[in-house]
């Protein structure tokens, strides 16, 4: 194909963003130069870190540009290269998502293979995702056996393999929150001890009463009332892994939770903010515990897949509306 299709941003989302805020452009296939490779990608990840990036804010990745391509996870299949170490055919995990044709240095790819598992596993559970959910529990959360673990939005691609790991590593009790009966549902196919719908009612009660001794660890994909509630049911010298904090991405006010900060000095917690690419020294560790994993059907993992890079912007505001179960991809 000589004909390229790739999302840009339009312009920046005030508040809940829209379809306006994106475009799709046509451009031509790029030509590689030395040390550079052309990739066809075949999956591509949308991660609600990216709303944070359409922002013109400092943060501690670059904002992403109006009117250029968004990037983030990709994998696909090389169709040109002018690098050694990396030839047409080969598949590439990389960093240029948001285009149906990729074009990078090869340095920044990372062959990846595909008799193993699925190309779209190596964005979710052996890719990013997995490795958050694993260095979070086990290195910044420093989980130990016997522990009560809580998880939100445990149906999502992170909090999925948490609540899993977590049972894995001989949690005691492991409690996961979603936003659906559904999901309750999974969470609990998936081996949680117990789960709960948060619009059924107050987070903190719903917590309480799915894990009334109380939690040692707490997973956070959510912020507001959900760290709320974790902060008050956490146990003496608790400790609390902050991955995220979807609740709050595109409220236009400050949150008004957690309104019981104070509790972290008498209970002696630990809240922790962390990101993943602080953590690649547990890549192989990781891989290599996760790969066996899911060779013994010991972790199980959802997809929900979009068709088409021009539904790419659909899929990624299905994701901050929560309706993906498990990773949100798109089949470009």
């Amino acid at each position: 194909m000589s004909t390229n299709r790739e999302i840009h941003l339009a312009s920046r989302p005030q508040g809940w963003p829209t379809a306006d805020n994106f475009r799709l452009v046509t451009t031509e296939v790029p030509t590689p130069g030395p040390g550079q490779i052309v990739v066809r990608n075949q999956f591509m990840s949308v991660d609600p870190y990216m709303r944070g990036r359409m922002n013109d804010v400092k943060s501690y990745v670059p904002p992403f540009q109006v009117d250029a391509p968004l990037d983030g996870g990709a994998v696909g299949e090389v169709v040109a290269s002018e690098a050694e170490g990396i030839k047409p055919g080969d598949t590439v995990l990389h960093g240029l998502g948001w285009r149906e044709y990729a074009l990078l240095d090869a340095r920044a790819a990372r062959p990846v293979d595909p008799s193993l598992a699925p190309a779209s596993a190596y964005l979710s559970v052996l890719g990013m995702t997995g490795l958050t959910a694993y260095a979070g529990l086990l290195d910044v959360a420093a989980m130990k056996p016997g522990e009560s673990v809580f998880v939100s939005a445990a149906a999502g691609s992170v909090g999925s393999l948490v609540g899993q790991i977590a049972k894995l590593k001989g949690a005691g009790h492991v409690v996961g929150s979603a936003g659906s009966a559904a999901k309750v549902e999974r969470l609990k196919a998936l081996g949680f001890d117990a789960a709960f719908d948060y619009h059924d009612g107050p987070v903190r009660d719903s917590l309480k009463a799915a894990a009334p001794d109380g939690v040692d660890v707490y997973f956070d994909n959510v912020g507001g009332d959900h760290l709320e509630a974790a902060i008050s049911s956490m146990k003496l010298h608790g400790r609390a892994a902050i991955c995220g904090m979807i609740a709050q991405y595109n409220d236009t006010e400050p949150p008004a939770a957690p309104r019981n900060l104070a509790l972290v000095i008498g209970k002696r917690l630990t809240l922790r903010g962390f990101l993943v690419g602080d953590h690649g020294n547990l890549r192989n560790q990781f891989v290599q515990e996760m790969s066996g994993w899911l060779r013994d059907g010991k972790i199980s993992y959802d997809e929900t897949v979009v068709d088409g890079i021009e539904n790419a912007p659909a899929a990624f505001l299905g994701l901050l509306r929560g309706e993906n179960l498990g990773k949100m991809l798109v089949r470009v």
